[in-house]
């Protein structure tokens, strides 16, 4: 068994290449293979959000604080708020992140596919993003 305890791994700026705005990355599990699931605290501050992506798996999303936005491709923009739990299934495009007011924070759990769990693809526009309701 391990045990981590909060506070104990360091926190990553989530890269510009995935996304836009100041996102926070607190790795909470990521354990070696044979297991394939790894999860993340991840904090978006007002008007951050993710570039679109998909997972080869599959991705469920925790909200657990603040107020967001998701989007799958071709569908509206959607409001997220803690409590709330999305499901993207395998191979679907969407993005996710904070309203253009308010932080939000979720947990993601995504099952790795090769060793990928993760495909990010072009970012989310201003006009995408500010279509929201």
């Amino acid at each position: 068994m391990k045990l981590i305890r909060p506070g104990t791994q360091p926190s990553a700026r989530g890269p510009a290449e995935s996304f836009t705005g100041t996102v926070r990355i607190d790795m909470l599990n990521a354990p070696p293979p044979p297991a394939r699931a790894s999860c993340a605290s991840i904090t978006f501050e007002p008007g951050a959000r993710s570039a679109w992506h998909t997972h080869p798996l599959g991705q469920t999303l925790i909200v657990t604080a603040g107020c967001g936005w998701t989007q799958c491709e071709g569908e509206p923009i959607v409001e997220i708020r803690a409590g709330d739990v999305i499901w993207c299934p395998p191979g679907h495009k969407h993005w996710h992140g904070a309203t253009a007011t308010t932080a939000m924070t979720h947990i993601s759990v995504a099952e790795a596919l090769d060793g990928r769990n993760v495909d990010w693809l072009e970012h989310v526009t201003d006009a995408e993003y500010l279509a929201a309701p």
